[in-house]
Parts: structure tokens; sequence; C-alpha cells
């Protein structure tokens, strides 16, 4: 089974005040949903966190990387770098892409020592008590990960071969509906029925797989038509 788009799992430490509404919804999913498998992405969840100020109580809008960072502090006044990273277990470039965005952005509620606009090896970090904002509500965006070319051609490759099954299933789903089709006439269908871009000759190739597999055949009298095989 396949699922777009595609994301990698990370495991970051929940703290338990927190992981313990995760496991009541599991139970909650597990038994509205037999047989289905429950995934959580660390990378996708988002927080609304209360946070005391100096100048009064504020509202973060944040990401779920975010919130485990800030977390940290309800304990402690001060942490280095490694000890955030041992701490939540977030990924190393996640990691200083994130204390990059609390105290390096626009809404510094991380002081940072030294100052700088990069996280080093050994930066230490503290809740900026001084923070003010004429918001009561901030959002603080994350800071995103910059691709290289080949690094954004992988992305594009990846993501092709994802939409591969939803092309699939649009072929089938055409020709059982149709029986018979040309091959025009089939490309008119498919580019009004899939809602992402695809060029003519990736789905010529996903057309001749489907052949292949025997899911629809070339007309005898005519190699320009298809027809479906039941």
């Amino acid at each position: 089974m396949a699922f777009w788009p595609t994301y990698t799992v990370m495991q970051v430490h929940i703290p338990p005040y927190m992981s313990k509404y995760q496991e009541i919804f599991n139970k909650f999913y597990q038994g509205k949903y037999s047989g289905r498998k429950l995934q959580w992405q660390a990378s996708l969840g988002h927080c609304v966190l209360k946070a005391n100020f100096r100048s009064g109580q504020k509202e973060l809008q944040v990401s779920l990387f975010q919130a485990l960072c800030l977390m940290q502090f309800n304990e402690v006044d001060e942490m280095t770098l490694e000890e955030v990273k041992e701490a939540s277990n977030i990924e190393d470039g996640e990691l200083r892409r994130t204390l990059q965005s609390l105290a390096c952005g626009k809404a510094r509620v991380l002081t940072k020592i030294p100052k700088g606009k990069d996280i080093n090896d050994g930066d230490k970090f503290s809740y900026n008590k001084d923070f003010t904002n004429a918001l009561f509500k901030i959002k603080i965006n994350q800071i995103q990960l910059k691709e290289t070319n080949d690094e954004q051609k992988a992305t594009e490759e990846r993501v092709f071969q994802d939409r591969q099954y939803q092309i699939d299933a649009a072929i089938v789903r055409i020709m059982k509906m149709r029986k018979t089709l040309s091959h025009n006439l089939l490309l008119t269908e498919l580019y009004n029925q899939l809602k992402f871009p695809v060029k003519p000759p990736d789905l010529k190739k996903r057309i001749e797989s489907l052949i292949d597999r025997d899911y629809m055949e070339r007309d005898k009298d005519n190699a320009n038509q298809y027809n479906y095989v039941a």
C-alpha cells in the first residue's frame, strides 16, 4: 500500500502529560476502526502553548517540534543544544532549524548564547522572559529546509513513484466504464480526473504497464485504440 505524500517517521520524546492523551486517542481509533493502523507523524503536529512573560500571558501557535523544545524550559532555565537534542530526540538538522525559528526569528521566545543567526554545537538557550509582542496569539513559523538540485530531483521522482498508483487506478476505472477508448480520448479523461500535473510520456508508460499486466489490451485492428480486459 502506498501513501502520498510520504514522510519520514521520527520517534520523538513526548512528555507523559501529552502522551497519555495520545494513548487515549489510540484506543478510541482502534476501537472504531478495526484493522487499520494509526501512525503518528511528528513533523505534521501543531500545538497551542500558553506562555507567561513579564509583559503578560501569550498564546504561541507552534509546531510539535517547537513545542517540545519550549516545554523543556518548564523545568530548567538554560539548556545546551546537545541537552535539548537528548531530551527531545528530534533529528539534528530538524532541531537546529527549530531552535533557529525560536531564538533567531521574528518572535524570539528563546535567547541564544552566543548571539548569531546559525545554531552551532555548544550553543546555550534560555527562556526569554522579557519577550514582548502586541498580539496575544502569536504564530511562530518553522524555518524550511532548502533542497539542493539533486534532493529536489529525488523528491520529484519519489512523488511520481507514489502517484503511479493513482494513475493506474484512474486508467482502470475509465477503461472499465468505457470498455473501448482511443489513446487521445483516454488521455483527455485522465487529465480531467487527475488532480496533479503529469506528462503524456509518463501516462503512456503507465498504459503500457497495465497492458503488460493484462488489465487492458491494444486493439488488434487499431493500434491507437485500447480495450478493457474483464
